[in-house]
């Protein structure tokens, strides 16, 4: 095990691993890695963490992914061998029970049969998972043994989805994610209307790891569903074959291969396509498809590997068929691809292209776009409207947590009704439909906030008369906290310590934010660094997944951001306890006989003392707080700078208050004289 994953199992952060290397000579020995990055045995770091009392016991889930990392045959692998052993775990126990009590040689011997036995009957005779070998099993019982385990604790499915998803967090450059809420807007819009047909079959034919197609599994009535997927990478494709199989009891085939140059389901015509295709792909396949018969609407140019993922689903849906697929706002307007959308658009198969807000997807930058289409069929005429929806009103700007579930209604309520009649009332800003004469101009721009009439200016002159009042009062509010002269100093020079060694005095508690896991509905909200630096409350949300503790927040808690160019420190106050800490956060919880609260968080945002204790790692910037210095004073003085601190922390939110009222009066003046709802005189 690595040194971050020292700092996981015991609850620090890895300086404090760093230190301990430093300060204790029987501290475990490195066994591999590198100099900067070594690690450890297992066995030996737990039993230096229990004798220097740290902790009680390894909780099984981290023993499991140690064991899981440190495989010898790689992450990837050991992952599979989990998951075929979970699977056997949940569809057949009492073999497992049976081969739990042989000895390991003799499980590795036996295990071979029983997996490829579950394995045919859960995903058909010609699966693409490699069912390891005795000899590979040898050295994988420990493994094995802890995640059944686990799946008697979690559940197989969701041990399944720890582990992986445990996996997926720690490669992020390595797979391309589609996030749960898009996918779950993205499974909604593709269920479309309800038919007789007990039988649905569901395709994505670049289903990387699969969460297009759990989330399909997931939506609309019970019936007998079959998830079909196909994935480059034949490694991730036997993992996220083992996912759904584990995620429910619907028919699973996952093929490995390129859809685009070996299409594994050309014999299918399925029920949904749900599609996160790769983005601005070259090397698609331009020069030998030239001649596929898939290229129904225009033969895609070799930038246009997005318009070639379109006709491939909308090749393998049935009549009727829907399709949903995300793609970069460019390929609405590119002049390269305008014969293709106009074709799509005069013979009926798109039907809407709806632009999600910034930051709901990766690249997190810039909004992506839904494009929603149905399979033409014989006797269909030609649909006469297409729905246009825009979702940026509906996300402040700023924001680093989106209100996705307002964006996912707006979506859904729009799309419902333009798919039962045809055409949805306009909205301005956020929908309408649009006849499809009416894009097929020399552009075929079909990018929504182009066709979108602009919203009404913030609610007219009432609404901005109601603001100019609100900032007369705030703008009287900050005149009454601006301190007064102050009187000039010595300049003394106090005695100092640092947090860390507070910390470790005893006069304070220190914790991490991040990375807990208990997303739902009665999860506590998530404190960000963007709260934090803004003075705004809670806006994150706890991420789904295996139940792991958070850090919540008290009253009279410090918390710091860590990461940037930042000076500020927050006292925690009723509104905002009971929040759990978010990612690059540090938590300070003065023990108020020694710190007051206000005092420390004072000290801690001079520019000078945060100076001193940041680091520079490239071009980010990052904080040690341990090293943030604090003076040595009585706690009656504490108090008195306290106080002064307290009072300069409500001056700075009456400033921040007017800021944004400010804003708000002025942008609301320009686009009431721009769309004539404000006169100028």
């Amino acid at each position: 095990m690595t040194a971050a994953g020292i700092a996981r199992l015991a609850g620090v952060g890895r300086a404090a691993v760093s230190n301990w290397r430093r300060r204790h000579a029987d501290f475990p020995q490195p066994i591999g890695g590198t100099e900067t990055s070594p690690t450890f045995y297992l066995t030996d770091v737990e039993r230096w963490l229990r004798h220097q009392g740290k902790i009680e016991e390894v909780p099984l889930r981290e023993r499991v992914w140690q064991q899981l990392v440190g495989h010898p045959a790689g992450a990837v692998t050991a992952l599979r061998y989990a998951g075929t052993v979970l699977l056997l775990v949940k569809n057949r126990p009492m073999d497992w029970l049976e081969l739990s009590e042989l000895s390991d040689a003799e499980l590795a011997e036996a295990l071979p049969t029983a997996l490829e036995t579950v394995l045919a009957a859960r995903l058909g005779e010609h699966h693409a998972i490699a069912v390891p070998t005795p000899a590979e099993l040898a050295s994988s019982s420990a493994l094995l043994r802890g995640t059944a385990d686990l799946a008697t604790v979690r559940g197989a499915g969701p041990a399944y989805e720890f582990l992986l998803g445990r996996h997926l967090d720690a490669n992020p450059r390595q797979y391309s994610l589609t996030p749960p809420g898009v996918a779950e807007l993205m499974a909604a819009l593709g269920h479309g209307p309800k038919t007789d047909r007990r039988d649905r079959m569901v395709l994505d034919p670049a289903c990387g790891t699969g969460g297009l197609l759990s989330a399909a599994g997931s939506a609309g009535p019970a019936e007998r569903l079959a998830v079909l997927g196909q994935e480059t990478d034949a490694d991730l494709a036997a993992l996220t074959a083992l996912r759904l199989a584990l995620h429910s009891d619907a028919q699973v085939r996952v093929c490995p291969g390129d859809s685009l140059r070996a299409d594994a389901f050309t014999d299918l015509a399925v029920d949904v396509v749900l599609c996160h295709p790769p983005f601005n792909e070259r090397n698609w396949g331009h020069d030998e498809l030239a001649y596929d018969p898939r290229w129904e609407y225009g033969f895609p140019a070799r930038t246009e590997s997005e318009l070639a993922w379109v006709q491939h689903a909308l090749a393998r849906l049935r009549e009727g068929g829907t399709a949903v697929l995300l793609m970069p706002p460019a390929v609405a307007s590119r002049r390269s691809g305008r014969r293709i959308r106009a074709d799509l658009l005069r013979r009926g198969a798109l039907r809407a292209v709806i632009s999600l807000p910034a930051g709901a997807a990766p690249p997190y930058g810039i909004p992506l776009h839904l494009w929603v289409l149905r399979r033409p069929g014989a006797q269909q005429s030609p649909t006469p409207q297409v729905l246009l929806v825009d979702t940026a009103d509906l996300a402040p700007a700023g924001r680093d947590k989106l209100p996705w579930q307002a964006v996912s209604t707006a979506v859904l309520e729009a799309w419902e009704d333009f798919d039962r009649s045809g055409t949805v009332e306009e909205k301005p800003g956020q929908h309408r439909s649009l006849p499809v004469i009416d894009l097929l101009d020399d552009d075929v721009d079909l990018a929504p906030a182009r066709h979108l009439p602009p919203p009404a200016s913030a609610g007219g002159v009432a609404d901005l008369t109601a603001v100019q009042d609100r900032l007369t009062v705030a703008l009287g509010r900050a005149a009454e906290l601006a301190p007064g002269v102050p009187e000039e100093g010595t300049g003394a020079r106090w005695p100092t310590t640092t947090v860390g060694e507070l910390a470790r005095a005893g006069a304070l508690v220190l914790r991490a934010g991040g990375p807990g896991t208990a997303g739902g509905p009665d999860a506590p909200p998530v404190l960000t660094d963007y709260d934090v630096k803004a003075g705004g409350a809670p806006s994150g949300t706890l991420p789904d997944g295996p139940a792991e503790e958070p850090v919540l927040a008290e009253v009279d808690d410090v918390v710091v951001p860590v990461l940037g160019d930042v000076t500020v420190a927050r006292v925690i106050d009723e509104a905002t306890a009971g929040a759990a800490l978010g990612r690059g956060l540090f938590l300070l919880r003065p023990d108020p006989a020694a710190l007051d609260p206000w005092f420390l968080a004072g000290f801690l945002r001079g520019t000078a003392n945060q100076r001193q204790a940041s680091s520079y790692a490239s071009t980010a910037t990052r904080l040690d707080v341990r090293r943030l210095q604090v003076p040595r004073l009585p706690l009656a003085e504490q108090r008195r700078y306290g106080a002064r601190f307290r009072a300069l922390a409500a001056f700075e939110e009456a400033l921040r208050l007017t800021e944004r009222l400010g804003e708000q009066l002025v942008q609301g003046l320009y686009d009431g004289l721009t769309d004539g709802t404000v006169r100028p005189d």
